[in-house]
Order: C-alpha cells, then structure tokens, then sequence
C-alpha cells in the first residue's frame, strides 16, 4: 500500500492540537527497517483520512507520537502512543526495528515500543485507511495477520472497524481509556470495555467501580440501549466466542467519518458525526443518557423508570426493606419478596421493556430454549430470573440471574428492552387467583357497605364547596397519568417548620420557595403558590405535567406535590447553592466562579436546553430562561428550573403563539413581546441575554457608558462593531479566563439575540460552536437595541456597579 510522507507548514496550527512539523514529499511507501520517523515527517494513510506524526497539546515541551483525521481543522487525535511519557524535546526518532518492532526512542532511550509474539523476515509498518497502524510481515502469505495493531491498545477514541472487547486466546483486554484532560492524553480512570460475566457487557467504569453499564448484547441490540436494526448510519456487530469477544461499529456510508469518544471531564461515552456542510462534528448520542443509566441509583430488585416520579420501584412481588427511608424518597436501600418462596411451587412473571439485570451472577446455556431455561431455573431455589440469550426471531438460548437482581431499567417505549421472567412464589401469581375470589367477594362486599356511607357523606360534602372541589378534581385528574408522587400538607409543614420566614429561600412569579427537610434527612425546596396568582393553577398543573416527564442532569428534579384546600405546593430537590443570579450579580461570590465555572455552566445549561428542545418525548419552551431560573448544586452544576410557564408540542412543531405574554422583562425575544409569538428560537434569544450576563456579571439593563445609556445587549453590540469586546467581561474572571472562550461566547451570545428568529442559531447549532474553533457567520443587529436612551438616574446602572435581582415576571400583557 502506497503511503505519502509530508511536511507540514513551519506557521503553528493550533486550534484544539498543534502540530510540531512540517512535512515533505518522499519516495517510500511505508516503514521499514530502513526508514524511520522523526519530528518533522508524517505518514498519510492511502486514501488521505488518517496521518501518523509528531504532536503537542499546546506546550512544547509536552509532545507525542500519535493518530489523527488529517483533513479536519481541529487535528482531532484518534490514538496516542506515549500518552503518559510525553517527549520534551525534538530528538525523538520512531523505527522499525529486524524483530518487527516499532520503538521509540528519545536521546537513545526507549519511550514506547509495541510487542509481539512473533518475528516477521521482512517487516513493514503501515497505517490504514481504518485508522490502523499495523505491523505485517511483507513475505507473509496472509497479509492480514498482523504481528501487531494500534487498535488493539486504543487510546480514549473508538473509529469505524475497531473492535472493543477481549482477545482470550491472548488473554488481552481491548477497552477505551480517557484522557486525563483535553491537553493531558494520560490515561485516566474513566474506561470503557467489556467485562468478562458469564454474560458479557459493556461498562463505563470509574476505576474499579461501575459507572454505567448498557446491558447484554441480545441478538439484536444491546438491552439496555435502544434499538440498532435498520440505523441508517451504522452497522452493528457484537460476536462472543472461544476466541474473541468484542464489539465493533461500522459506516454504511464509507465517505461519512465517526469517532466515539471516552470523556473523563464530563464522564460520558459520546459519538460524534462529521459534518461537511458545518465543519465540525455534529453530536449523535451518549450515555449516561439519563439518571437511570447510572450503575445502581436504585437498589436491589427495584427497577428504575426515567419517564416517572420517583424513579425507583419494587419489583413485581416485592416490597421496600426500609419502608421508613422508602416514604422518605430514599430508594436505595432495596427490596425484598413480600412472601418467602417455596422453591418447589414458584412461578414466574414475565416483565417488558426491560434493560435486564447485571450479569455478575448468571449462568448460560445456549444450547437450550425458552421452555427449557425456565424448567432449570424452577430446579434450582437460587435462580431468580430468567431469558433468552438472543430474543431475534423466536428467540434461543438461555441465561439465569442468582441472588439479588441488580440495575434494572424500565423503558417507556415498546421498542427498547427486553421482557424478563422473574421468580415469585405462588400467592404472588396469576394462576393462584382463583383461590382468592370467595376471599375478595367478602372483603368487596365490607368496602363496598363502608364506602357507600363516605360517598354519601362526600357528596354532600362536595355540594357544599363546589367550585373549590371541581377544581380540586380537575388538577388530580389532570395529574392522574403523570404519576407523581402526592405529599402530605402536614409533612410539607413539618418540614419547612410551618413555612418559618428564616426557611424562605426565593421568591418566584407565582409565589415564595422555603427550604425544608423530610424526616428521613432529605432537604427539599417547596414552591408554595400564592392564591393571589391568577396564573397560579394553570402554572401548577404545567410544571408538575411538564417536569414529571422531563429526565436530565442539567433540569431540577421534581420529587412530588401536595394539593390541599387552597394550598397547592411543588417539591423539587434542593439546590444547595442557590441560584446563578446571586453569583453573578454579587461584587463578593461572583469572584467564586471563575472561567472554567463559568464556561462550564454555560455548557450545562445548554446541554439542558438542547434536551428541551430537541431530545426530550416533548418539544418544550420554557418561555422564561434567565439566570434567577438557573440552580446550581453542590459541584456548582447548573440545572434548570421554573416551568410554570412552558410550553410543550409534540411531532415537529416548534412555535405558538398567544394572547398572554408571559416572562421577564430583559430576556423576552421581541416577536414575542410584540406580537405573542413564541417558538424555540425565543428561548434561544433569551439564552443569548444569560450568557452574556454570565461573561459581563451584569444584568441586561440600563446601563451608562460614555455619553449615552444603553443595554447591556446595546453596549455588547457596540463595542463588537468597534472590535472593542475584551471590554465586556466581567473583572473577577480577568486573572482565569481563555480569552478565545470568551469572545466566542460573546460571539454566540450576539447571534442568539439577532432580531429576526431566523437568524438565530438552534441550541444544536450552539453546542458545536462553544465547543470547537469553527468559524461563524457575523452577528447582526440585536433585538431591542436601543440606540438613544435619555439618562435618569434611576434608570442608569454604570458597568462596574453590582446592579440588584429585581427582575418582574409579565404575566398579564397582551400581545398585538
């Protein structure tokens, strides 16, 4: 195979990796013994998709030998061989040596080598188009009988035709290792591969502790993913037997370029596309993919469910080991059988949509079929639950859990999951019903006497308040299928000790947030709306449907409700640092959120709009994004909150329009304070005003600069055109930010407030431009640009005066 030796140009490139050479054209077509590699030569694989050379991350003194896609801008590396022994100077030379070994050295001394368990005659060393560096012996009759690979020792990077998984004739573990940090190729603790159960699956592992596992691979697609036949980008493979195991993708499209990536900063296993028509990677999945993709967040023979509230229930037959800690939304402590098995007269119930159980402790026997595998479950008292192998077609194959069932998934789709067949004992079976129906025609004929006195005694009730009851009514029935959990008035009370002002933590559109803590420990926010509020029901009912269904790490997590009289109360997590505006609108705490912070919430909270508006069952507006909606945790995690007044659509509609225009003032696009129109693209104005607060630390108000007042968008917009933008960010981040991060925030902020929607980038279209060195259009002018604003003093906030949160929620302005 015919390679090209280049140099590449003596001007630095550096945008996410700089190269360290120059390149020039050679009459060789590969390694071999008597060539070698040095700073300044790089190999190209035939068709011009991968090139093998000499690397830095930005410091000099800290270079590698590596594998990157040669025509993309952003040199993205694929493979690293040194990535824990970086070279600190041009010396290093890479050859091949008589053995069939690639070393390098550096000052004579060995920095990396590859090794085999043959000698090749003639040894050649080749990249392939796959990516591939290999060693072949040239004299070999089968030239595909490497005497080494580079895809057997991959770095933090997965590519077409890569197999992941193990070599057992060579006892060899083949698992993706994160980079310590974007500019740190060491390998970190974040791996993904396959571990060796009976049944064998895949895991995302934090060293020696499981992050994520995305079950068995079960003919058709792995259990705990979602469905992989007919995928119009890729081709699926997963093979096990005496000899390998592993799993491979490939393109259907030869011309299109992948890669999935092990990221240990965000610890997540993302796949990216190439995009031609955008020049940069397009973001095509990921996992965790939602909090029930974490290893364990629910306990033993609980299954966890990401479209419901609380996600973690027992198992059909089982009930909490700790009902005490269980009604205090604590759910990992387990459950246990309602009833003790009887080994001989157990049956089994089957499950659907199933990510089945981790198969730590299982047994395989592919030899039989579904019959037979529940017969040899039923001999052995220990086997806990059972399925086929391979569920295509009729299904084969047989697999057995023992002991506690671990990991569970429920999926709200039919097409995911598998079903499982789960031990129970008798009095827990359908079979057995017939033996309780004298039984329950008693106990129905008691409940029936018994509630024909409360009904009566109800109706009159109900006659009585009628309009306060049909309300009531309504809202239950309205929540009925949402699944919520219901609170207690008295529990909430207890909680947040009577609604005691010292336990008021914010106040909202549509009434005060209290702090408060459940018996069990667990500290809540409850949002107690205000019966004053004639948006108060309708908001009510729109967030507890809205959020109950809403799953992501960057949105707030609803835990319940409570309806009583007229008290009606929303309880989510607590959020122990508050919200982002009493960061970054405060001289003293915004010196605590520095850049990296900084960028790092921006991105959650991107990431959080993009799940609204693209990945979520619904396409949701929130109609209300700013920085008092913005909650951060503990590690300062962003999530967003307050969904009273979002809007939700279904299909591919991605716009509505109003009579009553809701929101604050500063944030709201201006086709929807004008003329009520709102769409994906209104949220997407008001992320463009919060991002540029979070960089400038300033509220989008009146503000004095020089002869004239301004906004703050006014005043971004005029120091872009004079090129004047490092002007804006805010003092406290001065000493730590990446001024290349930072004006292409800005940048991006400018083009998310463009005044016309159209202009506007998608939140898709904001991820990949936060997140790579592609070039971008040139904002136009914003909305709401005020070019004259006459100075008054109370109107006037100067650029380095700490302005207040006095932000008013519209709720009651018509539009035209």
């Amino acid at each position: 195979m015919k390679f090209i030796l280049t140099m590449m140009s003596s001007i630095p490139y550096i945008l996410f990796v700089s190269s360290l050479v120059v390149s020039i054209a050679a009459d060789t077509s590969s390694i071999s013994q008597s060539q070698s590699l040095s700073f300044g030569k790089t190999i190209v694989s035939p068709s011009g998709t991968f090139e093998l050379g000499f690397f830095h991350l930005g410091n000099p003194n800290k270079s590698y030998l590596g594998i990157w896609f040669k025509n993309i801008p952003s040199r993205d590396i694929v493979w690293v061989a040194n990535g824990g022994n970086p070279i600190n100077n041009s010396s290093a030379l890479l050859s091949l040596k008589s053995s069939g070994h690639l070393v390098l050295t550096h000052n004579n001394t060995v920095v990396w080598s590859t090794s085999s368990l043959k000698e090749a005659i003639n040894p050649v060393a080749n990249l392939l188009d796959s990516g591939n560096l290999v060693i072949r012996d040239e004299n070999a009759a089968n030239q595909e009988a490497y005497l080494w690979q580079s895809f057997d020792y991959p770095s933090d990077t997965m590519v077409s035709g890569m197999k992941i998984g193990w070599d057992l004739k060579r006892n060899l573990s083949i698992h993706l290792s994160a980079w310590k940090s974007a500019d740190d190729p060491t390998p970190g603790d974040f791996t993904w591969g396959i571990i060796l159960h009976p049944y064998p699956e895949m895991y995302l592992m934090k060293g020696n502790k499981k992050y994520q596992r995305v079950g068995p691979w079960n003919g058709l697609q792995f259990s705990g993913g979602r469905p992989k036949i007919n995928n119009p980008v890729y081709l699926y493979k997963f093979v096990s037997n005496k000899e390998e195991i592993y799993y491979e993708w490939t393109l259907k499209n030869a011309s299109l370029l992948s890669k999935l990536v092990v990221n240990q900063t965000a610890q997540d296993r993302s796949r990216y596309v190439w995009s031609e028509t955008t020049k940069s990677w397009g973001f095509y999945s990921t996992r965790p993919e939602d909090p029930c993709d974490h290893y364990g967040i629910c306990g033993a023979n609980e299954y966890c469910s990401p479209s419901v509230l609380p996600m973690c229930e027992c198992l059909k037959g089982y009930k909490p080991e700790s009902p005490e800690k269980w009604n205090s939304m604590d759910r990992t402590q387990g459950c246990v059988l309602k009833h003790p098995l009887s080994c001989k007269d157990d049956g089994f119930a089957p499950l659907d949509r199933l990510k089945v159980p981790d198969t730590k402790r299982t047994y395989v026997d592919e030899s039989i079929d579904l019959e037979q595998c529940k017969t040899k479950c039923l001999k052995d008292c220990s086997c806990m639950a059972y399925t086929n192998t391979n569920i295509s077609g009729a299904g084969s194959g047989c697999v057995m859990w023992f002991g506690e069932l671990f990991d569970i998934k429920l999926f709200p789709d039919r097409e995911s999951g598998q079903r499982l067949y789960i031990r129970l004992p008798p009095s827990e079976l359908e079979s057995n019903w017939h033996k309780k129906i004298s039984k329950i025609v008693n106990i129905i004929t008691f409940v029936a006497a018994t509630l024909g006195g409360i009904l009566a005694i109800f109706f009159i009730y109900r006659r009585n308040v009628a309009d306060k009851s049909k309300t009531k009514e309504s809202i239950e029935r309205q929540l009925e299928d949402v699944d919520v959990p219901l609170f207690n008035l008295l529990t909430i009370t207890i909680a947040t000790n009577n609604f005691l002002l010292k336990n008021k933590i914010g106040q909202g559109g549509f009434g005060p947030v209290y702090k408060g803590k459940l018996e069990g420990g667990q500290e809540i926010a409850v949002k107690r709306l205000s019966s004053r509020s004639g948006q108060g029901l309708t908001e009510f009912i729109t967030e507890v449907k809205l959020i109950a269904k809403l799953q992501h790490r960057n949105l707030v997590k609803l835990l319940g409700c409570c309806i009583k009289g007229k008290e009606k109360l929303l309880v989510y997590e607590y959020m122990v640092n508050g919200s982002l505006d009493s960061f970054i609108f405060d001289k003293i705490k915004s010196k605590l959120l520095d850049w990296p912070q900084r960028f790092h919430i921006i991105l959650g909270i991107v990431r959080g709009l993009l799940y609204l508006h693209q990945d979520s069952r619904l396409r949701i507006i929130h109609r209300d994004l700013k920085a008092s909606n913005i909650l951060l945790d503990e590690k300062l995690n962003p999530k967003i909150s307050d969904f009273g007044l979002a809007r939700a659509f279904g299909g591919d509609q991605t716009e509505g329009n109003t009579d009553r225009v809701v929101g604050t003032y500063g944030y709201m696009a201006p086709e929807y304070a004008v003329d009520g129109q709102f769409s994906i693209k209104s949220d997407v104005f008001s992320f463009g005003i919060l991002l540029l607060e979070i960089v400038c630390g300033n509220k989008n108000k009146a503000l004095c600069h020089e002869n004239q007042t301004l906004n703050l968008v006014g005043h971004a917009w005029t120091l872009w055109k004079e090129q004047n933008a490092l002007q804006l960010f805010d003092s406290s981040i001065k000493d730590s930010c990446v001024i290349s991060e930072v004006l292409r925030c800005i940048h991006v902020s400018l083009l998310c407030v463009q005044q016309y929607p159209e202009d506007r980038p998608t939140m898709t279209s904001v991820i990949q431009m936060l997140g790579s060195e592609m070039d971008m259009v040139e904002p136009k002018e914003p909305g709401f640009f005020p070019r004259r604003i006459l100075k008054e003093g109370n109107l006037c906030t100067n650029l380095n005066q700490v302005t207040s949160n006095d932000e008013l929620s519209i709720t009651s302005l018509s539009g035209r």
